[in-house]
């Protein structure tokens, strides 16, 4: 109404004080600078994950960058944004109670642990690079869910399980005494990587045949990886595809990526802040 007459004679009519009605609208300019700034800083993130990152793991992001904001809030940011993230629904999994005698399902579906190399999961899944499917083999510490070893071969062979083990095994210092738990692929039952974890002292544990569930940590690292990393349509050469892949694993998911499990820290930072504890205890 401010156009049509003066604001003082508004002011006296409605009975509100001019010096409120001016620090009113000094609190509500900085209210919406504030809230641009957050659009724009939600939007940056977001665009940083290719458009995967969820409210959740923006709210760890944002406070990591020092930003006091909550689940609901980054959630309307999102929305006024048009932010709309990639991540697939939930997918019904066919689940069977059929194990393998001579490996045997020590894991148990027990999968917190309580120090780093205690136990070690892994897994093989497919990417399109070159115009052919290529295989990528991960393993994982379980402790905090870091990444430490892989390897990408265009053959889903035994080697490439060895070698992301062998990765795995030469990042980590050589540890001793460690369960290794995979699903019963063939890759994982094969005398040349059950060797390899005999020659490492491994001991060896299978899920049971057909659910994924008793494999669920890993499983959750390929969803992550193909939903939030990997372009739809592919690769355009190996190359491209090992080196746009081992950045996400070994640098944004270790250490950017906020990871529910670890109540939003990534997991190679969750890692670190459990040893400076134990240290200081």
């Amino acid at each position: 109404m401010r156009e049509q007459a003066p604001v003082e004679l508004i002011c006296t009519a409605f009975d509100v004080p001019t010096s409120s009605y001016y620090d009113y609208r000094k609190r509500s300019q900085a209210i919406e600078v504030e809230r641009l700034e957050l659009r724009s800083i939600t939007k940056q993130l977001f665009r940083s994950t290719r458009n995967a990152a969820g409210s959740r793991t923006l709210v760890g992001m944002m406070r990591e960058l020092g930003y006091a904001v909550g689940r609901f809030k980054v959630r309307r940011l999102m929305k006024e944004a048009a932010l709309v993230s990639k991540q697939p629904g939930s997918h019904a999994y066919k689940v069977s109670d059929v194990e393998r005698p001579d490996i045997p399902n020590h894991l148990d579906r027990e999968f917190e642990v309580d120090a780093p190399n205690t136990v070690w999961c892994g897994d093989v899944t497919y990417i399109w690079a070159d115009s052919r499917w290529h295989y990528l083999a991960v393993v994982i510490d379980l402790y905090s869910r870091r990444v430490v070893g892989w390897s990408l071969s265009t053959s889903p062979d035994a080697q490439l399980a060895v070698k992301a083990l062998e990765n795995a095994f030469e990042q980590r210092g050589k540890p001793q005494g460690v369960l290794f738990h995979s699903d019963q692929g063939c890759q994982y039952t094969s005398r040349l990587f059950r060797q390899r974890l005999w020659r490492y002292r491994m001991k060896q544990s299978m899920s049971r045949r057909g659910n994924c569930w008793d494999n669920a940590p890993m499983e959750r690292v390929f969803r992550s990886l193909k939903s939030e990393w990997i372009p739809a349509l592919g690769y355009m050469t190996k190359n491209e595809a090992a080196k746009d892949i081992g950045y996400y694993l070994m640098d944004h998911y270790n250490w950017r990526r906020p990871h529910q499990y670890n109540n939003g820290v990534p997991p190679a930072k969750a890692e670190n802040l459990s040893k400076t504890l134990s240290w200081i205890r």
